[in-house]
């Protein structure tokens, strides 16, 4: 009896076998018989009919296969953007290598004005104004206590904040200007620039500086309340705002000077510049941190002057709008 169950089983097994599958797999059976029992089992797997059954990669699938439908896949992606005509066109440096950002392009890079004052200071007059001016100095106590002297973290959560307020004022005059069929007088565009130019800064601090769990965590909450605060502080205020944003570019100032003692006393190692930054500034192929920090220290000092002008506009009882935006100053 034990031959016929078996016969009938390996019989039951090869028809089971050739049906085609549409997965690309088959699976094999096989059958054990044990003494008294007469139970067929398979070695792993599901059960069917009675048996178990082990999935097996087929034959007909090898690693070819796999990799003709990631060529098809690659295919589809490349048909689906020919299609909309939407296509990124060959970008080169000026060297003949390919362009490897998609975040700027090379009509967008510029070399920094590094001979610019950095020791202007808007001296605090009106109420206004000094209330600006204490604001930011009590923001810096906190600052201080958390990051001491580690100016590359310290200066990765600034960037954070400080690309916030271009953003926001460009935002609130885009719908201005929509709402009162006005032009902006390039302010909003001119605000735009600077919050792209901090979030450049940012990229490129990233790169030096590897941002901790907690530091991500307290990037979160700060931009959270500093971006909402702002944005009430702008529509209540703009010339307030402005006056204040000047204040942090000033502080900005100080704090990138500091890291640029430490770089050259030895405390922080002045490490090659990352490949971002030398073709955002158009640096020297072996541009180094103090040539990154002495750039970003003067797009501080343009956004100090920027902020500080449209506050002293405002103040004046006239609009943005009617002074020609600094488009380009930095």
């Amino acid at each position: 009896m034990n031959r016929f169950l078996v016969r009938s089983v390996l019989i039951n097994a090869r028809s089971y076998c050739s049906s085609s599958f549409s997965n690309g797999y088959t699976y094999r059976a096989v059958a054990t018989v044990r003494p008294g029992l007469e139970t067929v089992r398979q070695q792993s797997g599901n059960s069917f009919a009675g048996f178990e059954w082990r999935r097996m990669m087929s034959s007909a699938a090898p690693e070819k296969d796999m990799e003709e439908e990631k060529t098809e896949e690659k295919e589809k992606k490349e048909a689906v953007v020919s299609y909309w005509g939407i296509s990124r066109p060959k970008i080169t440096r000026e060297d003949g290598t390919e362009w490897p950002w998609n975040c700027f392009m090379p009509w967008e890079t510029y070399k920094s004005n590094v001979s610019i004052d950095l020791t202007k200071h808007h001296v605090p007059k009106s109420f206004a104004d000094k209330f600006a001016y204490r604001t930011v100095k009590i923001l810096r106590i906190p600052t201080d206590i958390f990051f001491q002297r580690r100016y590359g973290c310290r200066a990765m959560m600034l960037e954070t904040v400080a690309a916030v307020p271009g953003m926001v004022g460009g935002m609130l005059l885009h719908l201005k200007s929509l709402r009162r069929f006005q032009h902006s007088g390039g302010w909003i565009k001119a605000l735009l620039e600077e919050a792209e130019n901090e979030r450049m800064h940012l990229m490129t601090m990233v790169e030096l500086v590897k941002p901790k769990w907690y530091e991500r965590l307290l990037v979160l909450t700060v931009q959270g309340v500093f971006f909402n605060a702002f944005f009430v502080l702008y529509m209540l205020s703009p010339k307030l705002a402005h006056r204040i944003v000047g204040y942090l570019e000033e502080e900005a100032i100080h704090s990138y000077t500091e890291y640029l003692k430490d770089i050259d006393s030895g405390k922080i190692e002045n490490v090659p510049a990352p490949a971002i930054a030398i073709d955002y500034w158009r640096l020297p192929k072996d541009a180094t941190l103090k040539d990154v920090i002495t750039v970003i220290r003067a797009d501080e000092a343009h956004h100090r002057d920027v902020n500080h002008f449209a506050s002293d506009i405002q103040f004046q009882g006239k609009e943005l709008r009617e002074a020609p935006a600094p488009l380009g100053y930095r």
